[in-house]
């Protein structure tokens, strides 16, 4: 089981952290998925910091459990939120939100299980 948790939780925890960083560093492709959702460029480095903040409370929750749950939790809840900007946007193109949200999912699964196997 804690193979399965580490990689799952690393995975999540790379995955989010590119797209992070691509959100901070200003990064062409962010700032065209935020005009393709109609969501202001303003708001791509906050949300950046928010991907940042999951990655760093997926990799924290090695040491305090329970950061990681909660960090997996938000993340499934941003992507949620994605998916909301996308579908009010009529922008029906969710390949990389697929991908960005079933690995948080699997992160926030594999983080309670481990939970309650460890328990």
């Amino acid at each position: 089981m804690f193979a399965t948790y580490l990689v799952v939780t690393l995975l999540a925890a790379a995955l989010t952290g590119s797209a992070a960083v691509a959100n901070l560093i200003g990064h062409e492709y962010p700032k065209m998925e935020a005009d393709r959702n109609r969501v202001p460029r303003s708001w791509v480095r906050p949300l950046g910091v928010l991907l940042g903040a999951g990655a760093v409370g997926l990799l924290a929750g090695f040491v305090v459990p329970v950061l990681g749950t909660l960090a997996a939790a938000g993340l499934v809840l941003y992507f949620l939120g994605a998916l909301g900007a996308h579908v009010r946007a009529g922008n029906f193109r969710l390949g990389a939100w697929a991908l960005f949200f079933v690995v948080a999912l699997a992160a926030l699964t594999v983080n309670l299980a481990y939970a309650a196997v460890v328990g």
